[in-house]
């Protein structure tokens, strides 16, 4: 049995005046998926997520949380989403348990509901010895914690994050890395971000924004793949000059990354490794430590978005 559709935005379009900001864009997301939305900076990713959410309505197409059309039953359909903008819409003077209480209040939980969801909420986000503390008192981390706690406080199906981690430090990174991951479990997630590997320790699927387009999607594991090279780095101990080195079947480029150790790229389709292996007992070249190189994440989005040209939308 497939999977269920939580959110399903089809052929969306918001202008910025005459200008079109975000052209075309149709998307779904599964019960249980984490998609990441990348892009770099101006990509538009952020009106992308106000759509989503429904702070913005756009001029053309149509959304459906969870069956619900978003435009003709807002309530209804904003009742499934719990949304955390770039910036977390926190009130730094009030206590954790009273703003959390008040966005469950918000968002329409029943008044006999509403410990147990402040208490699963906390539990999930790591707040449990700071529901008396003012939020402007806390790290950057846990204000962002807050802001997470206030979009899942009434257990909603999609979860949407703008930059989530934007301006932690490499632990709190790390801590809401883990937290978005484990909601992932239990809702659906989208999350915007520009670092790669935000894409690569949380998310299940990428979808890669620029100028307001959307220019690839597929799991993340496949995204590496495009960002693969053909070659491997071996060690010789006792080296030929670089140039006897292209005369092995296949080899495209030489570089050498140390006075024993090359970095070496070939054709796909030609099984120079062996060949090379082969040569160097011949040669007495002494090959050691032959590693295939790994496709990874950077190297697949210059591959993608090299094809056409950034342009800063501001959006």
């Amino acid at each position: 049995m497939s999977a269920q559709i939580t959110l399903n935005a089809r052929n969306l379009s918001r202008r910025l005046g005459r200008r079109e900001v975000i052209r075309n864009i149709s998307l779904q997301l599964k019960r249980g998926e984490v998609l990441g939305l990348l892009g770099p900076n101006g990509a538009g990713k952020s009106t992308t997520m106000q759509l989503l959410s429904g702070v913005l309505i756009p001029h053309a197409g149509q959304i459906e949380i969870c069956g619900i059309n978003l435009a003709q039953e807002p309530g209804r359909a904003k009742a499934c989403i719990g949304y955390l903008p770039e910036h977390p819409p926190l009130y730094r003077d009030m206590r954790v348990d009273d703003f959390l209480l008040y966005a469950a209040k918000l968002h329409g939980v029943a008044r006999s509901g509403l410990a147990e969801a402040l208490a699963i909420a906390k539990s999930r986000c790591g707040l449990e010895d700071t529901g008396r503390k003012i939020i402007g008192t806390l790290s950057k981390g846990y204000q962002q914690r807050v802001g997470i706690a206030q979009a899942i406080i009434h257990n909603p199906d999609v979860v949407i994050l703008d930059e989530p981690t934007v301006g932690l430090d490499p632990s709190q990174i790390r801590d809401i890395r883990a937290l978005i991951r484990e909601l992932g479990n239990a809702h659906s997630v989208i999350l915007s971000t520009h670092l790669l590997g935000e894409v690569e320790n949380i998310c299940d699927r990428v979808e890669i924004m620029q100028r307001g387009q959307l220019i690839y999607g597929d799991t993340s594991v496949r995204m590496q793949s495009l960002g693969h090279q053909a070659g491997f780095i071996v060690t010789l101990q006792s080296p030929p000059e670089p140039a006897e080195l292209y005369k092995v079947p296949g080899v495209v480029n030489v570089e050498a990354l140390s006075a024993t150790r090359f970095k070496i790229l070939h054709s796909i389709d030609a099984n120079t490794a062996e060949a090379l292996l082969s040569l160097s007992a011949q040669q007495g070249w002494q090959a050691q430590q032959l590693t295939p190189l790994q496709g990874n994440l950077e190297d697949a989005f210059v591959h993608i978005t090299q094809k056409q040209p950034n342009q800063h939308d501001q959006t």
